[in-house]
């Protein structure tokens, strides 16, 4: 069930405005039929590796796919919750999809962690701006959670990009963190702080 209204975005040099969607278990079956298109593309150019995975792998596996239907359900704060959104162009097909999801760690449900694509044909049209606009919007809104978590491959430097513009920052790199289908590829941490306390007042404010 989709707990969120839809909103309407003007994303720039987009022919058509987008909306984006909040995810329901209505939308699971469209969602991994998109999931199996759009990791169809990594490791193969122009792409390149945007996913810890072989380039002959697509899809979402079983057991992940599971997790994931299960979590737009649990409370948020509790093991394994998730949230998800997507953004849909013209005739309605998915252009991209951003989620929030916890942490697996114990003491760490202030945090959650972000995951964001975008279908290959609107890629390097400010979708991955919007959704990612629109999931920290959210976040900020909900009470217990203090700060934005993500992985990124290092050789995506398009992804790393949009992050910074976004606010996250850079907190550690783990050289030759995978070797996929022969390759040596680095992993990138990056966190954003969804509201900072300002001296004095011991308020809390959203973080610029």
């Amino acid at each position: 069930m989709n707990t969120s209204p839809a909103r309407q975005h003007n994303v720039t040099r987009h022919t058509l405005p987008i909306t984006i969607e909040s995810v329901g278990e209505s939308e699971c079956d469209e969602l991994m039929s998109y999931f199996a298109d759009h990791s169809s593309d990594n490791g193969k150019a122009p792409t390149g590796y945007f996913l810890p995975r072989s380039q002959n792998e697509a899809g979402v596996p079983p057991d992940k796919e599971k997790c994931f239907r299960a979590g737009l359900i649990i409370p948020i704060g509790s093991p394994g919750w998730r949230r998800s959104w997507v953004a849909r162009a013209a005739h309605r097909q998915i252009a991209g999809h951003v989620d929030l999801r916890s942490h697996s760690e114990r003491f760490a449900a202030h945090r959650c962690l972000l995951g964001l694509g975008v279908q290959r044909d609107h890629r390097r049209l400010g979708v991955g701006a919007a959704l990612l606009a629109h999931a920290i919007e959210w976040a900020r809104a909900q009470n217990g959670l203090e700060w934005l978590d993500l992985q990124v491959m290092s050789a995506n430097e398009p992804a790393v990009r949009l992050y910074l513009r976004s606010g996250f920052v850079k907190v550690g790199e783990v050289a030759e963190m995978f070797k996929i289908d022969g390759r040596l590829f680095s992993d990138t941490t990056m966190t954003k702080r969804l509201r900072e306390e300002r001296p004095g007042d011991g308020q809390q404010t959203p973080a610029r």
